[in-house]
């Protein structure tokens, strides 16, 4: 305990100096201090001072991977490492007490044009999951990217940005290159069609300043032919009977690209608990009577691609939906699968959604600890030592159309990877459909 708090007065003071200018004597506390202490949290914060007073770049990554080593989650040693590797600019690290102020107004948007090298026909994703097809002569081109190897983007180089924090606002404008028109497209989308020339365009998302660019997609694996044959299928096992008048539209399904967010979350979850154990004699020995012992203690935590919805309009049926996709067979994003796609952008930051994700994971070790711990009786947790170690933006096929049921209205979302359905219905009728939803067949 000795060494342990002269470890830490020596820190305290190599710091005070480090802040007051004093190098070389702030150096000598801080060496000094790691040589005395074997406390891994003043280990830890001695190397990262350490490595903010070394010039020399080689000196300074064994400094930052010494004190990451004692800290594995030291936030400041990961973003200062980062930093050392090029992939998180100085300049983009945001100030937490000077957010910067959303754009207003309108602003140009870069986008990728999808047309024929060959024909310069018109191509569009072909829900086989993997190729862009021309209208006119059929020429494939073919994706590379194999499933399961998107990337996840570490958590805290994100949240020194304000992409981890922002969320689009701003309607964007699209100078056609194939017609030469302009035209405006919804903050809430990121892949349109021109209105004159049927170009299908899909916008680069790391020219967007305050987005985050998807990390993986799941192509469409069908087509509306069979998203219509799962919605009949559906209704027809749930027996209901849509509210249909005299030349009512039919609910033909819209295939659309939803923005999904998932959380790798590690560290531990601290408990206060309870538990009995034998008393003991003068001698050492077990007695028969028992006696009450607090237990203060902590649980690893290790939670892998925790799904979170980027999107807060179809949260309440996406989020049912969610559990029906294989998210081991997301692939690496590639604009083309967008192409005659609509996709939305998210409108849930990924800061926010981390601490939905934070909370999600506390609720679950809260509901299973008492059976991981046995024996002891659960007073109290903290998730203080829980961290979000990385995310992922993924973007999820779905068909989504609206059933007139009950009086109003009803979202119906369609997986576009494997037909499962689920709705916002409140319940369940009998009655007949087939003549309803026959003619969809037809089409």
């Amino acid at each position: 305990m000795m060494f342990s708090d002269y470890g830490k007065e020596l820190l305290r003071r190599g710091i005070i100096e480090a802040k007051a200018g004093h190098k070389e004597s702030a150096l000598r506390y801080l060496d000094r201090a790691a040589y005395m202490s074997h406390d891994h949290d003043v280990l830890a914060e001695t190397w990262f001072w350490m490595s903010q007073l070394i010039d020399d770049k080689a000196e300074k990554r064994k400094a930052l991977e010494n004190c990451l080593a004692n800290d594995l989650q030291h936030a400041r040693a990961r973003r200062a490492l980062a930093i050392l590797d090029g992939k998180l600019k100085a300049d983009e690290i945001v100030d937490p007490n000077h957010l910067p102020l959303p754009p207003e107004g309108l602003r140009a948007a870069d986008a990728q044009r999808f047309m024929c090298p060959k024909c310069g026909g018109r191509m569009s994703f072909s829900p086989d999951g993997g190729s862009l097809t021309c209208e006119y002569c059929s020429r494939n081109q073919k994706f590379t990217a194999q499933p399961g190897t998107a990337n996840e983007k570490d958590f805290i180089i994100a949240m020194a940005t304000a992409r981890g924090h922002g969320k689009p606002l701003n309607q964007q404008v699209f100078h056609c290159e194939g017609c030469g028109c302009e035209f405006i497209l919804p903050p809430t989308q990121i892949s349109t069609t021109c209105v004159y020339c049927d170009s299908p365009y899909v916008v680069n998302w790391e020219s967007e300043e305050g987005l985050l660019a998807p990390d993986g997609v799941i192509p469409h694996a069908f087509d509306q032919q069979r998203a219509i044959k799962y919605l009949v299928e559906w209704v027809e096992k749930n027996k209901i009977k849509p509210d249909v008048g005299a030349g009512s539209p039919r609910p033909l399904p819209r295939g659309v690209y939803l923005p999904l967010w998932t959380f790798d979350l590690g560290g531990e979850i601290k408990y206060v608990g309870e538990m009995y154990e034998n008393d003991k004699g003068i001698f050492g020995q077990p007695t028969s009577e028992m006696r009450m012992k607090r237990v203060s203690n902590s649980y690893p935590v290790q939670i892998n691609d925790l799904p979170i919805p980027a999107a807060r309009k179809l949260s309440g049926v996406f989020q049912q939906l969610i559990p029906t996709f294989e998210l081991r067979a997301v692939k690496p994003y590639e604009a083309g699968y967008l192409a005659d796609w609509p996709a939305e952008v998210y409108d849930i930051p990924m800061a926010e959604a981390s601490l939905d994700a934070r909370a999600q994971a506390l609720a679950k070790y809260k509901r299973e600890l008492p059976a991981l711990v046995n024996q002891v009786n659960i007073t109290s947790t903290s998730s203080a030592g829980m961290v979000v170690e990385s995310f992922r933006l993924t973007l999820l096929p779905v068909w989504m159309t609206e059933l007139p049921f009950g009086g109003r209205e009803h979202l119906v979302l369609i997986n576009g990877m494997n037909g499962e359905v689920k709705s916002d219905l409140p319940g369940k009728e009998s009655g007949g459909l087939m003549e309803w939803l026959g003619d969809l067949l037809e089409d």
